[in-house]
């Protein structure tokens, strides 16, 4: 049995809230006594005016400096703006991460055993256990997933057509029909392949679909994309999908809860490098680009967050 620490109570911590008044519909505006629950619940101060992503993560790093708790209201890209202020400020050792769910994607809080439920996150926020997770470094950029290939063209389409939401996702994902596989050279360190053994240096060449490298079990809208990622085992979890697109379309339901990865190749690792001509990058749901050649590695225990008692490991501050 895990014996917690005892901790100071969040009315002893100095904690900023940063709302998204965009989120889920611009819930946060058209809501009345929903804003009216949060004001009066939600711990320390409350800001509510980000503009975009730049201003978020710029007005993270500046709060870093003298508040204890950061709390990221919002969906998953808020939550993700939220952490990359935090590993920009220099500050991540001190500051530790809230979540309260207000986005219509909440699958980052899914690995986290966040309750969805309003009041009983921002009970948990209240209770101030935290834990140390693990992420991934993608060009500077912290991430709890990533893709290379299939998964960020339909990213590519989406934002081309600026079709918002779940429906812009699935209308984009018609693509998928057409995409052909992608030749990729696969270079992985420091991993563990499906039979458990250990190696230093593995390469592969293959015509890969998509290569999926999480760290949290779930992306999007409850999509079980990882299912075998932990999120603070310290390893990437990386899923190549070895199929045509018809195939992955035609299997989706399985992919989407998680069974049919088990068929594909599978690897952990704490460092991978891609190789292939134009391959489209996107992490956190957000496009880094297409490349040529993009390099991942892992960032164990990189950010504090406050859970709930029942997953907290043996991580604390």
């Amino acid at each position: 049995m895990i014996s917690v620490p005892k901790v100071r109570s969040s009315k002893e911590k100095k904690i900023t809230c940063i709302i998204n008044p965009h989120a889920a519909n611009k819930k946060w505006q058209r809501n009345v006594l929903l804003r009216k629950y949060l004001q009066k619940n939600l711990p320390g101060k409350i800001i509510d005016d980000p503009e975009d992503k730049t201003y978020t993560v710029e007005t993270v790093k500046t709060l870093c400096r003298d508040n204890d708790i950061i709390v990221a209201a919002g969906g998953d890209g808020t939550i993700a703006d939220v952490i990359q202020g935090i590993m920009e400020s220099g500050r991540r050792k001190d500051v530790a991460l809230g979540i309260v769910p207000f986005g219509s994607g909440n699958a980052f809080i899914t690995s986290l055993g966040i309750p969805k439920n309003i009041a009983r996150a921002i009970k948990v926020i209240n209770e101030g256990l935290t834990r140390k997770i693990d992420l991934i470094d993608i060009e500077g950029k912290a991430a709890a997933f990533a893709s290379v290939g299939a998964t960020a063209q339909v990213l590519v389409e989406k934002l081309q057509h600026n079709i918002p939401g779940f429906f812009g996702h699935l209308l984009a994902s018609r693509i998928m029909l057409k995409l052909a596989s992608m030749e990729q050279e696969i270079e992985i360190f420091d991993g563990i392949d499906d039979e458990g053994n250990f190696f230093d240096h593995k390469v592969l060449k293959l015509k890969v679909f998509d290569c999926v490298l999480g760290k949290a079990s779930h992306f999007g809208y409850n999509w079980k994309v990882s299912p075998e990622a932990v999120i603070d085992d310290g390893y990437i979890d990386i899923t190549l999908f070895e199929i045509p697109g018809w195939k992955y379309w035609l299997f989706f339901p399985s992919i989407y809860f998680g069974t049919f990865q088990k068929t594909q190749k599978h690897f952990k690792a704490r460092r991978i490098a891609l190789r292939g001509r134009d391959l489209p990058v996107q992490y956190n749901g957000e496009l880094l680009g297409i490349k040529d050649r993009v390099e991942m590695r892992i960032l164990p225990c990189a950010l504090k967050i406050i859970s709930p008692a029942k997953m907290i490991s043996s991580h604390f501050s």
